[in-house]
């Protein structure tokens, strides 16, 4: 498969990881951003075939993983209302609030369905004229455009029973507090492809002059991590600190005008609450006054419901790269997908999720790559 199958290539990768070996000369501590691109290091154990100087560390962007608390709370709150369907991602309903999550209201009779795209919920808000109908808009720039486009869709609809539970990230205000935080220990990044195709990478540009830190754009497949990885070391080598490309093939520099068009038609920057992380200014989007009807939090009144965070699960560290899953003394005991203690154990972009579902593979003497590489 075009733009698949050759970024699995075990030769090309054993050749990179053996460039990656030649060059590197001393210990150096890089993150990846993306939750996918955690998974498939993880998934491929790419970790594994980095000289032992490498340290990869995980980032904050899973959107799952760091939606706030509250904002789970008041999505079961929400949910329970018996007027209400409430439409989520998948992911989301297995994410601790907290004292419940969304599938124990779906199993006690809530109306909650699965959706893949914002815009099937407002196709059920069109089906559903007697009921209201709530979307769950969860996630970084790669979704914004698509929230953007339902929630001008029902305006444009007139669809007075269509309403967001919004809860929207941007990525380069996270990479910047990691930056600027005194006890960071990332002296390189690993940029998610996905995001940039639609920022694009300028806004990269000041941080990597100011923090003079090299920023690498990078795809998801073996060989897109790979490459990043080896341009971002032999930055690090040279003592260069820029922002490079390795996402060509879907990355431009100034990104899809149009679809940053539309998330400005709709949305306003604003400070957001990282689960795990704390609030960091300017880092997230809430609707602009022309859709302020569209927000779920205003048309339930939900948003002095108290919430009570678990404090024995230690997602934020090892989101800032502070600390890896398997430190966490919870990890694969009081902590399993099936009972998480936080949403990294069961978001499919989760940190904790990836060691805990490709643990078997480190139990085996006989290394993946070689083989055809999984997806």
């Amino acid at each position: 498969m075009k733009y698949l199958d050759e970024y699995r290539q075990s030769d090309g990768i054993q050749k990179i990881a053996a460039e990656i070996h030649r060059i590197t000369t001393s210990p150096w501590t890089l993150m990846e951003v993306c939750g996918g691109q955690t998974h498939a290091i993880v998934r491929n154990r790419l970790d594994q075939l980095l000289p032992k100087e490498l340290e990869l560390v995980h980032g904050p962007g899973c959107p799952v993983c760091v939606t706030p608390l509250e904002m789970l709370d008041r999505a079961i709150a929400v949910a329970r209302l018996p007027e209400v369907i409430f439409c989520s991602f998948g992911d989301m309903l297995r994410v601790p609030g907290s004292e419940h999550d969304l599938l124990t209201v779906k199993a006690a009779g809530g109306d909650i369905r699965i959706v893949y795209s914002p815009l099937q919920a407002v196709q059920i808000a069109e089906q559903n004229p007697t009921k209201e109908i709530v979307f769950f808009a969860v996630g970084f720039e790669t979704t914004a455009a698509a929230n953007a486009m339902a929630a001008s869709l029902a305006k444009t609809k007139a669809l007075g029973n269509f309403s967001m539970l919004v809860s929207q990230f941007l990525v380069t205000p996270a990479i910047e507090s990691i930056c600027s935080a005194p006890d960071s220990r990332v002296q390189g990044f690993l940029a998610a492809g996905h995001v940039c195709s639609i920022t694009g990478y300028e806004r990269y540009l000041p941080l990597a002059e100011k923090y003079r830190i090299p920023i690498v754009i990078t795809g998801f497949e073996p060989l897109d991590i790979l490459e990043g990885i080896l341009m971002c070391v032999d930055q690090l080598e040279q003592g260069a600190c820029q922002v490079q490309n390795q996402y060509r093939r879907a990355v431009e520099r100034v990104g899809n005008r149009q679809a940053q068009d539309l998330i400005q038609s709709v949305f306003r920057i604003s400070t957001q609450h990282w689960r795990g992380v704390g609030s960091i200014p300017q880092s997230g989007l809430s609707f602009n006054d022309e859709f302020a009807s569209l927000d779920a939090t205003v048309k339930f009144d939900i948003n002095n419901i108290k919430t009570t965070e678990r404090h024995d699960c230690m997602s934020g560290d090892i989101m800032l790269g502070h600390k890896k899953p398997k430190d966490c003394p919870h990890f694969g005991k009081e902590c399993r997908p099936e009972q998480p203690l936080g949403a990294p154990m069961v978001s499919s972009e989760g940190a904790c999720s990836a060691y805990y579902r490709y643990s078997q593979q480190e139990r085996s003497n006989e290394h993946p790559v070689p083989a055809t590489l999984k997806n």
